[in-house]
């Protein structure tokens, strides 16, 4: 395990080491799973993404099974030995399951999903797709999306089924359907994007047929439901060649029915070439933001950078004097990131931070080249609230010039606004800037209840505060005194 006759002998020696390996780690949780199948008299194998990444050497803990039985006959299976079972996919014919097992030295948690074989299909008019059960593990596979997840181990045995060349694609590093493009992505249009998704995480090429089949049926792509659509372009850009995948989006038009801001922003060059292209600006800054996450994938923090200059196509104006400008573009780029991300179903708070940073992302420029005030400073921060340490990066990403003299310039700037705020920071307490004197003490000193004059004092207050910093308690009283004299 495994063999294929058309693969490298040295090719095949690596993934088998590999294969060996990865599953030689998962063997007593997997083999301990399959004779609890094999004594109620079914089968069971390893399938899918789990048998594709044991052979790229990148097995993890979750791990995907295929079995003759039904779901009720899985339940009885699994209910005995597992640690937590989940029933949340069985409509599709997929139970969840939690065990904790010996996996080496160590006791590791296995998150596991069972599906009984099956085939799915579209009708023209559904956004869910249909579910019948198989009878036969090759029914099964050639039902999935690609060959390189069309191959499975049959367990205990460790037997290696791979009825459609999957190893021979996964040593070339291919994407192809085990039936045709054609079939398969009507039978689910999903499927375009999944190829380009598995493009950009596993840097694979797409085949040519694949490519044809993705253009032709783009309009397909339009039964599937919004959260399906958006689940899939998150793992594409949370990936590690995310321009991979959506520059397969775009060349394909499928972006021109998902995210059709992407496409629209391959802006065509005025003749004197007086603006970037904005299309291929936009990816860059998605890779320069890559490169400074911390702590892993930042979804926030990538589609901020994918989509921040979204509004130039609609504020893009032809100057008197030849230049090209785009007014605003920031604002009304802001109001396109919700409505699209909206369409999308993000979470609120998801599109009110992306928009959020969409709509600061020029903000640094604003303020020029000069020394920052501290006013500007304590406003800056203040505007960016807890999204401050992305706007950082995304404003240091946005900065795609091939002149060196000017990127150094730019990056020494910022620099400097960080120094800046640090300094602040120690003096004041820049991350919860409010007013001196609460609602409470506004109502208090002037001697009335509440309603729309305590907001407007509030908001002379704050203004105050971030104009001239901290202030003591007296200086704060007489201030609001003065003003609310200026009022009457």
């Amino acid at each position: 395990m495994p063999n294929a006759n058309e693969v490298s002998p040295s090719a095949l020696s690596q993934v088998q080491r590999r294969a060996v390996s990865e599953l030689l780690r998962v063997s007593p949780v997997a083999d301990e799973l399959a004779r609890r199948f094999q004594d109620a008299g079914f089968g069971l194998a390893l399938v899918g993404g789990s048998v594709r990444d044991a052979l790229l050497g990148r097995l993890g803990n979750d791990l995907d099974f295929t079995t003759d039985a039904r779901p009720e006959d899985v339940l009885k299976i699994v209910r005995p030995w597992a640690d937590a079972v989940w029933e949340v996919g069985i409509a599709f014919g997929t139970v969840g399951v939690q065990k904790d097992a010996r996996a080496g030295d160590t006791v590791q948690r296995f998150q596991i999903e069972v599906t009984t074989y099956r085939s799915e299909a579209y009708d023209r008019t559904s956004r869910k797709p249909e579910v019948s059960y198989g009878d036969s593990i090759e029914e099964d596979l050639v039902r999935r999306d690609f060959t390189v997840n069309a191959m499975a181990v049959a367990l205990p045995q460790k037997e290696f089924i791979d009825p459609h060349g999957g190893l021979e694609d996964l040593s070339a590093r291919v994407l192809r359907t085990p039936s045709t493009p054609e079939e398969s992505f009507s039978d689910d249009p999903l499927r375009m994007l999944r190829a380009a998704r598995f493009a950009a995480q596993l840097d694979f090429e797409v085949a040519p047929e694949v490519v044809a089949a993705m253009k032709a049926m783009s309009g397909r792509i339009e039964i599937v439901s919004a959260e399906r659509v958006r689940d899939e372009l998150n793992k594409l850009v949370l990936s590690a060649y995310p321009r991979k995948g959506l520059a397969l989006l775009v060349d394909t038009g499928l972006a021109d029915r998902v995210l059709p801001e992407l496409p629209a922003l391959r802006l065509e060059s005025d003749e004197h070439h007086r603006h970037k292209d904005v299309y291929e600006h936009s990816l860059t800054v998605l890779e320069q933001a890559i490169d400074l996450e911390e702590d892993g994938p930042d979804l926030v923090l990538r589609l901020a950078a994918l989509l921040h200059d979204i509004g130039k196509p609609r504020t893009r104006r032809f100057e008197k004097d030849g230049r090209v400008s785009f007014h605003h573009h920031e604002m009304v780029g802001a109001k396109m990131t919700k409505k699209r991300l909206t369409a999308l179903k993000y979470s609120n708070d998801l599109v009110k931070d992306i928009s959020r940073l969409v709509e600061l992302h020029l903000r640094f420029h604003g303020y020029g080249t000069g020394e920052w005030t501290d006013s500007a400073v304590r406003r800056y921060v203040r505007d960016a609230g807890p999204l401050l340490s992305r706007l950082h990066k995304l404003t240091r990403s946005d900065c795609t010039t091939r002149n060196k003299r000017k990127a150094a310039a730019l990056s020494s700037a910022y620099d400097g606004l960080e120094e800046r705020i640090a300094q602040l920071q120690e003096q004041e307490e820049l991350d919860a800037i409010r007013p001196d004197l609460d609602g409470n003490q506004i109502m208090e000193i002037l001697s009335v209840g509440p309603g729309p004059v305590i907001g407007r004092a509030y908001s002379f207050l704050l203004e105050l505060r971030l104009e001239n910093g901290p202030m003591e308690h007296d200086a704060a009283v007489a201030a609001l005194k003065e003003w609310w004299a200026a009022e009457n």
